[in-house]
This record gives C-alpha cells, sequence and structure tokens, in this order.
C-alpha cells in the first residue's frame, strides 16, 4: 500500500511534510536492515514510520487507528515501534516548554522541572549500582507524565490522550510511569485528598434527613428499671430502617414458632395409651318402593 493511501486513511493526507519524512524514515530502514526478520510486514512498517515522523514534527497522531489497521494487538504494535525506532536509531523528545505553550500552561514549566529532576535522583537512589548506568529518563512518557500530574495537582485541565498520542506510549505504560511519579514524589506530584462530610454532598442530603442518627448511649450503672426500657426502645428508633424491619420480622417468626410448638403440645396424645381404629359405618341407601301394578 502507498504510504499517502495510509496517510489518508490515518487522518495526515493534508500533512506532507510527515508523509515525506515516512518516505525518508521508510527508505532508511529498506537500507539498513530487514525488517521481516522482527516480525514486521511493510504495512505495520509504514504505519510505524508514519508515527515516528508524525512525534519528530509534533503532528497529532491517533495510535489506536494505527494499531487497528496494522492488524496487531497494542503490546505487539509497541514492540514493533520501539525495535524498529532502536533499529533507525530514532529518539522522540518532549520539550517542556512546547507542552506548556500548546496547552497552555506555561507556569507549570518550572514544577515540570523540578519535579522530573526529584524523581530522577529519588529514582536513582532506590536503584543498585549496576543498573543506575542502564536507567533511560529521556524518553517523553516521563516528561508527559510529570505534566499531567503537575496540571492535575495545580487543577488545570489538560487532554490525557492528546499527551499519551504525544509521547507515543500506552495508555497503560503511562499510568504506570504516573503511578511511580506519584509514589516516589507525592510532595510535588501528589493530591492530597480530603475526606468530606456526607452532609455536605447534595446527593446524599436527603437520605441522610430521612434516616434517623446513630446516637452513642451510655450505660449508667445507677438507672432504674423503666430508664432501661426507654433507653431500650429509644436504641430501637434509632436503628435504620431496614435493621428495624429485619428485627420486628424475626420477633414475628419467634411468636408464630412459639405458638405453634405450644399448640402442637397441647394436641399431643399420650404415647403408652393404646390407640383403637375408628369403625366406620356406611349406612346403606334406602330402597325405593315399586310402583304397583
Amino acid at each position: 500500500m502507498d504510504m499517502s493511501a495510509i496517510a489518508a486513511r490515518l487522518g495526515l493526507s493534508g500533512s506532507r511534510p510527515v508523509i515525506r519524512k515516512a518516505g525518508e524514515l521508510r527508505r532508511l530502514c529498506d537500507v539498513n536492515f530487514n525488517s521481516s526478520v522482527l516480525g514486521i510486514g511493510e504495512v505495520c512498517k509504514a504505519i510505524i514510520c508514519l508515527e515516528i515522523a508524525a512525534s519528530k514534527l509534533q503532528v497529532i497522531f491517533d495510535r489506536a487507528e494505527a494499531v487497528r489497521m496494522s492488524g496487531m494487538s497494542e503490546k505487539a504494535y509497541i514492540r514493533s515501534f520501539n525495535a524498529l525506532q532502536n533499529g533507525l536509531g530514532v529518539k522522540t523528545t518532549l520539550d517542556v516548554r512546547e507542552l506548556g505553550i500548546q496547552f497552555g500552561c506555561v507556569r507549570l514549566i518550572p514544577f515540570v522541572q523540578k519535579g522530573l529532576s526529584l524523581y530522577k535522583e529519588r529514582f536513582l537512589a532506590a536503584l543498585p549500582p549496576s543498573r543506575r548506568a542502564s536507567t533511560d529518563f529521556g524518553r517523553p512518557v516521563f516528561t508527559a507524565a510529570a505534566f499531567y500530574l503537575c496540571a492535575k495537582r495545580h487543577k488545570l485541565k489538560v487532554d490525557k490522550l492528546k499527551l499519551i498520542d504525544l509521547c507515543g506510549t500506552s495508555s497503560s505504560e503511562f499510568t504506570t510511569v504516573s503511578t511511580s511519579m506519584t509514589d516516589l514524589c507525592f510532595d510535588v506530584f501528589g493530591i492530597a485528598k480530603e475526606k468530606k462530610d456526607p452532609k455536605s454532598i447534595k446527593g446524599n442530603r436527603e437520605l441522610l434527613d430521612v434516616l434517623p442518627s446513630k446516637r452513642k448511649h451510655e450505660d449508667d450503672s445507677d438507672s432504674s428499671g423503666s430508664d432501661e426500657s426507654s433507653d431500650d426502645d429509644q436504641d430501637e428508633l434509632d436503628l435504620p430502617t431496614h435493621k428495624r424491619r429485619k428485627k420486628m420480622e424475626k420477633e414475628a417468626y419467634n411468636d408464630w414458632k412459639s405458638s405453634v410448638l405450644s399448640s402442637n403440645k397441647k394436641t399431643k396424645t399420650d404415647p403408652a395409651k393404646p390407640r383403637r381404629q375408628a369403625q366406620l359405618n356406611f349406612k346403606k341407601p334406602a330402597e325405593v318402593p315399586s310402583a304397583a301394578n
């Protein structure tokens, strides 16, 4: 399939620089190595070249449609994308300043930079010395996740899906990196969760007004019997409606059970007394006299 036709199906028909750049990457891929050895077909190779070109030129790319067109699963597509990108020696970069300008959040730039540097220090400190040299923080997913978390902390709306498309990663990987950043740098990226009063929520206000409030009754050792009975009645009234109904059903069942047992005891015969079978008397029907001739 032609590169222009694939770009048209991905919504990139009007972006000529992306198509030209993708064609260059495709020719470079054919010269350097055989992509079929990596399990990448021609159509998938063209799609991946278009995504690499779009990410380099900061053009929005529909990865979901690309995965559907490639005929691969999302994990297989990301694996092929990384393999082809490493084979071409191309690294996508995502600048914090460009993100701030693009999303209209310029004041987040210093917070994102501070959070990224702090995350790198704490992440490397938690790793053994043998693995610190191989750690790569230059991937765009770290910048995008830090930008998203800072925007969320400062209560600014940022399109998460657009960020994922810009950094060229999957939603699961983006969530994993965001969780790691929140755990290590909660003081920079975390959001303090405030416990809300249920009465302040409009949806629960009517329900709370209907249900009786729960009160704590202290047991007084010097209280009289009448006070104890009134306390018990008050406790019953303070129970929620469904618990009160269950208690009433249980009391009604116990009353019925006791009445049945008492009636069985009254009608129960003495087992020592022999039983006699009652005689059955069947009366013969009266004969109708025949009429005289």
